[in-house]
């Protein structure tokens, strides 16, 4: 009796499952189309452009379908410096966008917990630049950063920089700069996992006698390491990739141009559509290589 009601229940279910599976493939085709549209097909192009080779006899900016893997020797060849430079600026970026952050976000999350319109109006401050484009508040460190501006001309007063000193155009006001503008998406991760820390472990770690720092370093860096690696990861792919701050119209110079200038340059001032497209996948290749790498030895695997 049993058996024959569990036979006749078992293909009941079956459609059932199969509508609720039709459901979901149909709520799922907008995002796959969109994927394939905007991220697989654009991703597609850049990889075949990437192998082109110049018309013969044709004119600047004119390429034709080839397998030239010489484009990205060339372009590694060429551009090394650069490449260097972009992910030497964006860690050490990263890691002082780390070390303003987490105090500020551990103040926020924890320290604040119990007054919540000071938290709120904190983290109003934190996320206002947001309000103002990227571009202004770039444009306005470089004012400030001039040798004529009174930030400089009070440093050199001080005697605390040399009067023939330049701070525009050098790798600090760059990463400096990289610093600054990432620092919003280094916190807001960090406060996210910060807030949630119960902070009953923190007094049962003073109740069994650690000091503040091996509290610090056992309890609190573990527990919010998904927020250290998230943080980090929001900071470190878009600074690499960054042509804004390194930009002579900006904070950079000649001498500290990174891959995202030399992508732009290529692409629309020299019109040598393969070697930008070559450095861009350079650029996507490595980012992969060094977040795989960096999740993995972090321990947080389910991040990616």
């Amino acid at each position: 009796m049993a058996l024959a009601a569990f036979t006749t229940a078992a293909p009941a279910q079956e459609p059932a499952q199969r509508r609720k599976s039709g459901i979901a493939l149909v709520l799922l085709l907008p995002g796959v189309l969109y994927l394939i549209l905007f991220f697989l097909t654009p991703l597609v192009s850049l990889i075949i452009t990437s192998f082109q080779a110049p018309v013969e006899g044709g004119d600047i900016g004119q390429y034709q379908a080839a397998f030239q893997w010489q484009n990205y020797t060339d372009a590694v060849a060429e551009y090394w410096p650069q490449i260097i430079r972009s992910f030497g600026y964006a860690l050490i970026a990263t890691v002082c966008a780390l070390l303003i952050s987490y105090p500020l976000a551990y103040f926020i999350g924890v320290k604040v917990r119990r007054f919540p319109l000071l938290q709120n109006l904190l983290m109003t401050l934190v996320i206002a630049p947001f309000f103002i484009s990227f571009l202004l508040r770039t444009l306005a460190w470089k004012q400030l950063l001039s040798d004529d501006s009174w930030f400089t001309s009070s440093l050199k007063a001080l005697s605390i920089l040399p009067p023939d000193a330049h701070l525009t155009g050098t790798p600090f006001s760059v990463i400096f700069g990289l610093t600054y503008n990432f620092i919003p998406f280094m916190t807001l991760p960090l406060y996210s996992t910060l807030e949630r820390l119960d902070t009953r472990l923190l007094e049962a770690g003073s109740d069994l006698y650690a000091g503040a720092f091996t509290t610090f370093r056992k309890i609190t860096i573990p527990l919010s390491m998904p927020g250290i690696v998230s943080g980090t990861l929001l900071t470190f792919i878009p600074a690499a990739g960054d042509y804004i701050n390194a930009s002579q119209d900006f904070l950079g110079s000649a001498d500290t141009s990174m891959m995202g200038n030399v992508i732009e340059s290529n692409f629309l001032v020299l019109q040598n559509y393969p070697t930008a497209a070559a450095m861009s996948v350079i650029l996507m290749a490595v980012i992969l290589v060094i977040v795989g790498f960096y999740v993995k030895r972090s321990g947080t695997e389910d991040l990616l």
